[in-house]
């Protein structure tokens, strides 16, 4: 992981826990929180029989937000950094420049004070880079990331991201990317006491599909447009197609709470971050999972190499109905990683 200063974010439950490289990991023993689309519940640190309340802090320069993130972007938000302060041709400043793992290209603007129009900026921001070529964008990649990462990444140009990160957000705020036809993303922070960072999602847009327009007097079927398990499954044979449907159910059933979002190469389950993703193929689905030592004694997820540089860096695959069970149990240690 990047150092910022010496400091780092470390996962902790549903939250981070910034903490010097050198320091033990000995402040927090616990915390909880509950959340609701309208109230934000404290969160408390379990002393001995007692919950003491963490009170919430303001960042200061020493913990400036868009640094903090910046120098842990894969951790909390499972991206690649490409560039900070980037200068567009007509004169504004992207806060933050990045791309996600489906190739999709990133803008990341924080919204310091109550004055701040950030969702007007980011659209602003994200009209210019609709302007522009996906060439300049795959340069970048290959001039931050290296050949050897960029090339492992197919860009995804017409699915452009915008993530907003605030300390709070009007009833306008989220009624505008509610109603605007634009992937805008919402994330809402907290910084406490005893070094404990949250990031939260106030919302999770989906792709925007892509309409292919038919040719004229073609006869070609036309594959299903965007990104949707019909597409997905296209290749599959039956027998793959019932395996999925089997593993499907069993992942929805293991949290209430499980997202499921098809992508262009595969359909991801996540909670506060992705803990699954199939890669659908014609007779086996491939799964990848997080970073973990897995309980694993038929021993099946593989490593994937370090250059790839992905949170998911472990995969297994799924051939028959047989390991169906053992499959899961694997998918539910990378579910609690995130929780």
């Amino acid at each position: 992981m990047r150092l910022l200063n010496g400091r780092r974010l470390t996962p902790y439950s549903n939250y981070f826990q910034t903490k010097s490289t050198s320091s033990a990991f000995s402040t927090c023993i616990s915390s909880y929180q509950i959340e609701s689309k309208n109230l934000l519940m404290p969160i408390f640190k379990i002393s001995g029989a007692k919950l003491n309340k963490l009170n919430s802090l303001p960042l200061d320069k020493e913990k400036n937000l868009q640094a903090l993130v910046e120098a842990n972007l894969i951790e909390v938000l499972d991206l690649l950094f490409l560039d900070t302060e980037y200068t567009t041709t007509f004169g504004g400043r992207i806060d933050t420049l990045a791309v996600d793992n489906n190739g999709s290209p990133v803008i990341i603007e924080y919204k310091r004070n109550k004055n701040d129009n950030v969702i007007n900026q980011s659209l602003s921001y994200l009209k210019w880079l609709k302007t522009q070529k996906p060439g300049f964008f795959e340069k970048l990649m290959i001039d931050k990331l290296g050949q050897d990462i960029a090339g492992k990444i197919k860009l995804d140009w017409h699915n452009p991201r915008v993530i907003c990160i605030a300390e709070t957000y009007s009833k306008f705020d989220i009624d505008t990317v509610e109603v605007v036809p634009l992937r805008i993303e919402l994330m809402r922070y907290r910084y406490y006491e005893d070094g404990i960072f949250s990031l939260e999602a106030v919302n999770v847009p989906e792709p925007l599909p892509v309409i292919a327009s038919p040719a004229i007097n073609s006869s070609k079927a036309i594959a299903p447009a965007g990104n949707s398990l019909d597409s997905l499954l296209l290749k599959a044979t039956n027998e793959t197609k019932n395996l999925f449907a089997e593993l499907r159910e069993k992942i929805i059933a293991i949290d209430d709470s499980v997202l499921e979002k098809p992508t262009a190469f595969y359909v991801a389950y996540r909670m506060s971050n992705n803990f699954a993703e199939i890669h659908i193929g014609k007779t086996q689905l491939k799964i990848h999972l997080r970073p973990l030592d897995y309980a694993d004694p038929k021993g099946l997820v593989e490593k994937i190499p370090e250059g790839y540089n992905w949170t998911m860096n472990r995969r297994v695959y799924l051939k028959s109905i047989n390991d169906l069970e053992y499959i899961v149990g694997l998918i539910e240690q990378s579910y609690k990683d995130v929780i």
